[in-house]
């Protein structure tokens, strides 16, 4: 044998070795990075609950598959990326109830006055049989999107510079607001004047008496001080907000079963996690408000549902009277 052939021997030997070297050294498989899209502030309970959904899932599937999350509409805004869930460009997202409905109509009704009791309500609502069957018209309406989880948001009470104990008290009072079909209803309802209004601009609408009131959770009228421009806060929880937590179709097709199963259980621990940070601050800031000076007022809602249940058996509602019956029929849980 040449010397130059006892070289190229030698050198296909090293190559060998160092292809078995790396091959043994290397993981089987190729990480998988979901993106998980949301518009809420890395301050919130919904960004710490993705992020803890991405450390179990990270975990449990030793790596197999990571999430990264963006947050604060780095990815778009809700409608763009509720459009990625479809594409298959975003794996997850939160959305709300109302973006979800507009693609199937029912799955909306939580988001609707009065149709949650309260939070034991939704929570037994989030694990009934209607609720599944909801998620499962949505998933066909959609193609493939899968509802995963139901998270808490918070009950959204009226602020005011007065007191509004009756449906009398909101009689001409201009109130902001999200221009939706769901938020409409009960001002107009018991003869208020909804004014829809972009959210950032609520503040200074208030301060300069452009609108009466508003609504909204109280963790939110905290975080946006509405409290330093409003002096009543009336409990009137007109409305049970949700985040829905979507995986998209074609995400899910692709995983195995287990690494499936690791993924949607890891997203409903931390929505319930969440959902459980929420219910404790609504708690905690009724004191937090009446420490600050602001009056907070209990206030008798059967006066209230009683006007506004004939507008949700109507026609113009999207759903069918059975649909809200059912939910009414559902009793509350822990």
């Amino acid at each position: 044998m040449s010397k130059n052939q006892k070289r190229v021997a030698m050198f296909s030997m090293v190559s060998l070795v160092t292809i078995l070297i790396v091959s043994v050294a290397l993981p089987a498989f190729a990480a998988r990075e979901l993106r998980f899209a949301h518009v809420y502030e890395i301050k919130t309970p919904y960004h710490e609950a993705a992020l803890k959904a991405a450390e179990e899932v990270a975990e449990k599937t030793n790596g197999r598959y990571t999430i990264k999350v963006f947050a604060a509409s780095s990815l778009g805004k809700e409608q763009a990326i509720n459009e990625g869930i479809s594409l298959g460009t975003i794996d997850i997202i939160y959305t709300g109830c109302g973006f979800a409905s507009r693609s199937f109509g029912p799955i909306g009704i939580s988001d609707y006055p009065f149709t949650m009791r309260g939070y034991p309500h939704w929570k037994a609502y989030t694990e009934s049989d209607l609720f599944a069957e909801l998620s499962d018209g949505y998933k066909k309406a959609t193609g493939g999107a899968t509802v995963v989880a139901l998270t808490y948001y918070g009950a959204r009470h009226v602020t005011a510079n007065k007191p509004i104990l009756t449906p009398a008290d909101m009689k001409g009072l201009k109130i902001r607001v999200p221009n939706a079909p769901s938020y409409v209803l009960f001002p107009k309802a018991v003869g208020a004047n909804p004014t829809p209004m972009a959210f950032s601009e609520v503040y200074l609408a208030l301060q300069q008496k452009v609108v009466d009131a508003q609504e909204n959770p109280l963790p939110t009228i905290q975080f946006k001080k509405f409290y330093e421009v409003q002096s009543n806060i009336n409990l009137t929880a007109h409305i049970t907000n949700s985040l829905i937590t979507i995986v998209s179709g074609s995400t899910l097709k692709k995983m195995k079963s287990a690494d499936r199963k690791i993924l949607i259980d890891a997203l409903r621990n931390s929505s319930d996690w969440a959902s459980g940070q929420i219910v404790q601050a609504e708690k905690d800031l009724v004191t937090w408000f009446r420490n600050k000076g602001i009056k907070v007022n209990e206030v008798d809602r059967k006066p209230f549902m009683d006007i506004v249940k004939p507008h949700l058996l109507t026609k113009d509602m999207p759903w069918t009277p059975d649909i809200y019956e059912r939910l009414q029929a559902i009793p509350d849980g822990m």
